[in-house]
């Protein structure tokens, strides 16, 4: 799937999830909102490779680190997308700097 397409479907998933936080609360969640759901997920990231290679005392969950480094992708492209970003550009545009860094 190339970075155009995870944008789109990112969107369209988000949108389903504001439509469930209408219902529950009344309200879709804030950009701020979103910005914390990303953080916890994020660290969710960092304890299961902390377990995978023992520095965390909890059993690995290969797959839960799998989804949640998925779910931190859709993250930043939803937050991207909230805060007028293209995603697809700034993805590229930050290979394409790291790239050029090494090159020197």
């Amino acid at each position: 799937m190339e970075i155009k397409e995870v944008a789109q479907r990112s969107a369209e998933i988000r949108e389903q999830y504001h439509q469930l936080e209408i219902k529950q609360d009344g309200h879709s969640w804030t950009t701020e909102q979103d910005a914390l759901a990303f953080l916890i997920d994020a660290a969710l990231v960092g304890r299961q490779v902390m377990a995978q290679t023992g520095s965390w005392p909890d059993n690995a969950n290969h797959q839960l680190l799998t989804e949640k480094i998925g779910e931190s992708v859709w993250w930043l492209s939803v937050l991207a997308a909230e805060n007028g970003i293209d995603f697809n550009d700034a993805v590229t545009r930050f290979l394409q700097h790291k790239a050029a860094q090494f090159r020197r």
